[in-house]
C-alpha cells in the first residue's frame, strides 16, 4: 500500500516516518520548498511530488495541513480520487471540516480524524518516531464513512500505537476547547504576562523552575497553526475562556481579601481533576 501525506510538518512527518518504518511506501507533498527538501534530507518520505501526482499514486491520502486549509482542500482532493481510495485528515477541529464535505458525492471515502499528540516544535525536522504511541485518536462521524475506508485508516492509527475513539464533530470541538485549546491560550497568556513584568530575561532563565517550564512550554507552539485552530473553534473556546477568566478573577479576589481558607477550598476543588483524568473516557467507544 502507498500512503500519501499532504503537509510534512510535525504530525504529517511523524505519520510518514512510522509508515515507512512499517514498510509502506510514503509519498509527500508540501507547499513549502524548504519542507520538501527537509522531508527528503531527513528520510521522512520516500519521494516528494505535486499534490495531483500524490493523489493519483496513493491508496490512502492524509491531509496534515493547518485546519483553516483542510476544509478548503478536502473537497478538491475528494474530487480527484477513485472509489477505492481513502482520504483522512488530522485537524484539531472537526465541525467545520465535516460540514465542508457533508454533501460531497465521495464523502464516504473520507475519515475525519484527530490524533491527540504533538509537541511545541514544527516542520519536517520535528518529525519523530513514537510520537503517537499510547495516545488517543478521535474519529468523527464514522457512520458517514464506508466500512473498508474506516478500517484502512484505523489500521494506520493502530500502527502508530494509538487507540481510536469515536465522537460527533460538535462534541469533539467542545471538549477540545477545554482540554487542549484553552491550555494553549493559558500558556501564551502566562508567557506574555511574565515578559511584561520581567524585562531581565536572564533572571527569567535563572529562576524558572520545572513547573514554570512545563506550564509555559506550549507558548513555543507555532502561532500560525494555533491561530487557525482558535479561529475555527472560536465559539466553544470563547465560552471556555469566559469560565477561565471568572476563576482567575475569583482567585484574585481571594488574594486581595487575604482569605486563606477560601484559597485552600478552591485548590481542593481543583484537585478533583485527578479523579476526572483517571476515569476519563471521552464518552467514546473503542473500535475492537
Amino acid at each position: 500500500m502507498t500512503i500519501g501525506i499532504i503537509g510534512l510538518g510535525l504530525i504529517g512527518g511523524s505519520i510518514a516516518k512510522e509508515c515507512r518504518r512499517a514498510g509502506y511506501k510514503v509519498l509527500g507533498a508540501d507547499a513549502s520548498e524548504k519542507h520538501k527538501e527537509q522531508a527528503v534530507d531527513f528520510d521522512v518520505v520516500d519521494e516528494v511530488m505535486s499534490v495531483d501526482d500524490l493523489v493519483a499514486a496513493s491508496n490512502v491520502i492524509g491531509l496534515c495541513i493547518p485546519v483553516d486549509l483542510i476544509a478548503e482542500k478536502i473537497p478538491l482532493v475528494l474530487n480527484k480520487i477513485k472509489w477505492n481510495q481513502v482520504v483522512f485528515d488530522v485537524g484539531s477541529t472537526k465541525r467545520g471540516i465535516c460540514e465542508a464535505v457533508r454533501d460531497h458525492v465521495k464523502r464516504s471515502r473520507f475519515i475525519a480524524a484527530h490524533p491527540l499528540a504533538g509537541t511545541e516544535f514544527s516542520g519536517p525536522k520535528a518529525a519523530v518516531f513514537d510520537l503517537f504511541k499510547g495516545k488517543k485518536n478521535i474519529i468523527c462521524e464514522e457512520g458517514l464513512s464506508d466500512e473498508d475506508a474506516l478500517r484502512k485508516v484505523v489500521d494506520i492509527f493502530n500502527l502508530l500505537g494509538m487507540q481510536s475513539l469515536f465522537m460527533q464533530a460538535d462534541d469533539h470541538d467542545k471538549h477540545m476547547a477545554y482540554v487542549s485549546h484553552l491550555s494553549h491560550i493559558s500558556a501564551f497568556t502566562l508567557s506574555l504576562t511574565v515578559l511584561d513584568i520581567e524585562n531581565d530575561e536572564k533572571q527569567i532563565f535563572n529562576l524558572a523552575s520545572t513547573g514554570f517550564e512545563s506550564t509555559v512550554r506550549l507558548a513555543k507552539s507555532n502561532p500560525k497553526t494555533w491561530s487557525s485552530i482558535f479561529e475555527n473553534n472560536s465559539e466553544y473556546l470563547s465560552t471556555a475562556l469566559g469560565s477561565y477568566i471568572n476563576h482567575l478573577s475569583e482567585f484574585k479576589r481571594i488574594l486581595d481579601e487575604g482569605d486563606k481558607s477560601k484559597s485552600i477550598e478552591l485548590m481542593e476543588r481543583a484537585n478533583e481533576i485527578k479523579r476526572v483524568l483517571n476515569g476519563m473516557s471521552l464518552n467514546a467507544i473503542k473500535l475492537s
